[in-house]
């Protein structure tokens, strides 16, 4: 696969996750101006855990195989704390967002703030991968110089 398809697949995934997050941030919003009720926010959001997991790691296993080492090294505490969030949910409980616990000790408030410091992760990593599509679409020289078609101005 070459640099500019996997750029673009990961530009299209991290846009599919910024689109994501936007979701959990409207809903969690909801939430807290009693729009929603806790069962159905949490039902919801906790659709929504593992596809997000799997997509940051189908970026991670791409950006492994072709190499890509500062990517990976900044994604990977990202994909950690998913993990970590879905295995740390307590027994009992209904998921990552629980109904019965998400009024209590501030855990709306923390979700919404790993909801936004998510968003902004994601929001850098587009317009990283924008920028390294770019320069994997540039790589080659597209002009050939040697190409006698080639008008050249300052040379008569």
């Amino acid at each position: 696969m070459s640099d500019t398809l996997m750029f673009a697949f990961c530009l299209f995934d991290t846009g599919a996750l910024l689109f994501l997050l936007v979701y959990y941030i409207i809903t969690l919003s909801d939430l807290e101006c009693d729009y929603l009720n806790a069962q159905q926010c949490c039902s919801n959001l906790n659709i929504w855990i593992f596809p997000r997991i799997i997509a940051h790691l189908i970026t991670i296993i791409l950006l492994s195989f072709t190499g890509h080492w500062w990517i990976v090294l900044t994604s990977l505490p990202v994909s950690l704390w998913l993990i970590y969030e879905c295995v740390s949910v307590p027994r009992g409980n209904m998921g990552v967002y629980d109904p019965t616990e998400i009024y209590n000790r501030g855990q709306l408030k923390k979700h919404m703030r790993d909801c936004m410091i998510g968003l902004g992760y994601y929001l850098i990593m587009f317009f990283v991968y924008l920028y390294c599509m770019i320069l994997s679409m540039l790589a080659g020289d597209p002009r050939h110089k040697e190409d006698p078609s080639m008008i050249n101005d300052l040379n008569p």
